[in-house]
């Protein structure tokens, strides 16, 4: 039987019951663009759930995931390994710098975290010291299971339970577009500069290269090369969240690629596998792995998932990086982020928005309310394009095989947009 609150059976996260019923419903989705139940196609700004970094059905992809079903699903990882999981541990060892020669390959963003999180704590008890101390964003996302829910201080996603360790969290000290600047920066280094000397040595510091849904901030230049500094003065592991910025989001292959550093840990998910099916994975350095040698129980890692490292996944996985350097997809982020921005910017000097911000294929504009975000994501929706407000802030996150003329579609509609919600303040 139905109930009152509802006409659909499927209760869907993040989104509050009562707007539920009667919801856009989207039954089809092609290259950049998605259909709904009423037959409107909609560029999509949104990437999906902004993991759609190739599109939707690319011909490769689904290719690649037959073929696998038709050979091997997937076997138990602690029995037998196989070629699809092998074959994506190499290869992102190739692409990624320093000694992360080190994959853990799990389903999601948030299993990643607490991959993460267990390898890093159970690192120091490794090496005899009792190091739990976890240092992050009060802005941070790092997902919803529960360790990772205890990383954040966003109201939607904070925790209502004790933390198992503790966590210290930073604010940021300054507007979004305040943070961008010279003092800016400063300000910032200099508040994790106190976190990490105030009470028992850290164990590690985890941050996002961007923050996501902690509003889309860009944070300054050079600030991932003076935490990762900051972190080996202190002798706390660097943790990079990529989830959202992996795999050419932000016009580099990772977000920590734009100030040339090498983290300790780093998790990846959403355009690894570019949203085809679900896959994640943790990479650490050789090091860190050598100490689970000496590890008195398992000798090893004591996580893992049924289907972490499924095979259809990996293969899809594998293919996803010779798309990206067949279609030159990280530099086109690159290209067409910048184009985005640019003219996005032009919006400032309209009274309705308080800043326009990005890196690569991630522009955010920052209303100057949440009543005017949403009028003018609404505005654009209308007019065909897809994108996201949350809080006051619009992101575009389009697949990053935009087109110039997709781009030049999102100016002129968003612009439009815009116009219209100032119009009718008036």
């Amino acid at each position: 039987m139905q109930n009152s609150t509802s006409t659909s059976s499927l209760w869907r996260p993040w989104t509050p019951i009562t707007q539920q019923a009667n919801s856009m419903r989207i039954v089809e989705a092609k290259g950049n663009r998605v259909r709904d139940a009423e037959g409107k196609w909609y560029l999509d700004g949104i990437s999906g759930v902004l993991n759609a970094s190739c599109g939707h059905g690319h011909p490769r992809l689904i290719e690649a995931a037959t073929r696998q079903f038709q050979q091997l699903v997937h076997y138990d990882p602690m029995v037998s390994t196989h070629d699809p999981a092998e074959t994506l541990a190499s290869r992102l060892a190739e692409i990624a710098p320093g000694e992360l020669n080190e994959t853990v390959l799990t389903n999601s963003g948030s299993e990643a975290t607490e991959a993460a999180l267990r390898i890093a704590l159970q690192y120091w008890r490794n090496n005899g010291e009792d190091r739990n101390r976890v240092i992050t964003f009060e802005a941070a996302y790092h997902g919803t299971t529960y360790l990772a829910q205890q990383l954040s201080g966003l109201p939607f996603t904070v925790s209502e339970w004790a933390p198992p360790f503790p966590v210290d969290h930073v604010s940021l000290p300054a507007s979004p577009r305040e943070i961008r600047t010279e003092e800016g920066a400063d300000a910032l280094i200099g508040l994790f500069t106190r976190a990490l000397e105030a009470g028992p040595p850290a164990a590690a510091v985890m941050v996002e290269p961007l923050l996501g849904l902690g509003g889309c901030v860009v944070l300054p230049a050079g600030f991932l090369a003076r935490l990762r500094k900051l972190c080996d003065q202190h002798g706390a592991l660097l943790i990079l969240d990529e989830v959202f910025c992996g795999f050419g989001r932000t016009g580099r292959m990772f977000g920590f690629d734009h100030d040339g550093i090498t983290p300790d840990i780093v998790t990846l998910s959403k355009g690894i596998s570019g949203g085809y099916l679900p896959l994640a994975a943790v990479m650490v350095t050789s090091s860190i792995k050598e100490t689970f040698i000496r590890e008195p129980i398992a000798q090893g890692l004591r996580y893992g998932h049924t289907t972490g490292g499924h095979a259809v996944a990996a293969a899809v996985g594998n293919t996803v990086l010779d798309i990206m350097a067949d279609e030159k997809l990280v530099e086109n982020s690159a290209a067409q982020g910048a184009t985005l921005l640019k003219g996005l910017g032009k919006l400032e000097s309209s009274p309705l928005i308080a800043d326009v911000r990005g890196l690569g294929l991630v522009v955010a504009i920052e209303a100057d309310a949440p009543e005017s975000a949403a009028a003018i994501a609404e505005a654009t929706a209308r007019a065909g394009v897809m994108t996201r407000h949350e809080r006051g802030v619009i992101r575009i996150a389009p697949p990053l095989t935009l087109t110039d003329d997709d781009t030049a579609e999102i100016l002129q509609k968003i612009g439009t947009a815009v116009e219209d919600a100032d119009a009718a303040r008036r």
